[in-house]
């Protein structure tokens, strides 16, 4: 006999609900999650037993214990799962029970489990991420403190770059004394962030090999190694998404849809995304932007600059973002750099 089995899975503990082919479910078992206590369990089930286990955030420890226990694990969307299972009072009993029903019934949102190498490396380009944030954030503070007195720079475009932190140190000579040191320690603190990105970024270079498909995608406007490799790893295997579209809704780069009647409104991007690969393209896109001049005839820099015009720079930045993922899909599928539209449809043309 087949059992299927629900996991309702929190920060110290889950719940476990197991169900025969019948549908006849036994009683929950409510699990700690110290580890060999969590493998001792996962022993006791029926071998080979299909997990379904909600996507929350330490799950990475719970899937590799499932499969050394020769255990199925589905990873499975949490909100898409509560509105499948239809109940009106929430328990963990109740959850683990309906996982394990929709795991009967074959009916489980599930998401994508990268292989545990992907998973490994993703931490790396992940790190750096967050990394590139913190710089961020102290070139901003820096910024609005030199805003407070009226101190720009006409003569630079990037205050941090060479010859802007020249004229950085001679102009926060004019600021009060403690503000003087607080943009000292920031300048300090945002040369070792800088440090350690560099650090990383070799790093990254030197573990992650390049593949094909990442020699593809650096053919994209606006990506280069790093870009090239978060990318990658993000999207994983291109044969789970099923279109173009598909790859750029989860990329968070498609606005919501809200059509009655003769009115359509367009919202903002959705929220349940992957933003790690969304915070990649937008990226990209803001590469693009800043190569305005010198690839102005590209489609990219077209498109930046009509929907700029037209709705400002953010939504253009969205824009471009999602040709990019769009993009990406059909050169990963077809194994063909990156091509200009334009360029495309003269080709067509010329051979029809």
């Amino acid at each position: 006999m087949k059992y299927y089995i629900g996991c309702d899975a929190h920060k110290k503990y889950s719940v476990f609900s197991v169900v025969n082919e019948r549908g006849q479910a036994g009683g929950p078992e409510r699990v700690q999650h110290d580890k060999e206590l969590y493998r001792k369990y996962l022993n006791y089930l029926p071998a080979g037993s299909k997990i379904a286990i909600e996507s929350v955030g330490n799950w990475y420890w719970m899937i590799e214990a499932m499969e050394q226990a020769g255990h199925i694990p589905i990873l499975v969307n949490p909100k898409k799962a509560k509105l499948l299972m239809g109940n009106i009072n929430k328990t963990d009993k109740l959850d683990a029970r309906g996982l394990a029903m929709l795991n009967l019934n074959g009916s489980l949102p599930e998401v994508w489990i990268p292989p545990a190498e992907l998973r490994d490396q993703r931490e790396l380009s992940r790190m750096r991420i967050s990394m590139v944030g913190v710089r961020t954030q102290f070139k901003n503070r820096i910024h609005a403190t030199l805003a407070k007195y009226a101190i720009e720079f006409n003569e630079v475009s990037d205050i941090f770059g060479k010859t802007g932190r020249a004229l950085l140190q001679e102009a926060i000579r004019e600021l009060p004394p403690e503000t003087k040191n607080s943009v000292e320690v920031q300048l300090k603190l945002l040369d070792q962030v800088s440090g350690q990105i560099e650090e990383l970024e070799n790093h990254i270079r030197k573990v992650v090999k390049e593949t094909p498909a990442m020699q593809l995608i650096k053919s994209l406007p606006g990506v280069g190694d790093i870009l090239a490799i978060v990318i990658a790893l993000e999207i994983g295997d291109i044969d789970r998404f099923r279109s173009p579209q598909h790859l750029a809704s989860y990329s968070g780069t498609v606005p919501r849809v809200s059509s009655s009647g003769d009115k359509t409104r367009y919202g903002r991007v959705r929220s349940d995304v992957n933003h790690n690969l969304k915070w990649a393209y937008i990226e990209a896109a803001n590469c693009v932007a800043l190569q305005q001049e010198r690839q102005a005839g590209r489609h990219a820099v077209q498109l930046m600059k009509r929907i700029q015009k037209q709705k400002g720079y953010p939504k253009a930045a969205v824009a471009v973002a999602r040709h990019l993922a769009e993009a990406t899909y059909c050169m990963l599928k077809k194994n063909q750099p990156y091509q200009e539209p334009n360029l495309r449809k003269t080709v067509l043309s010329s051979q029809g």
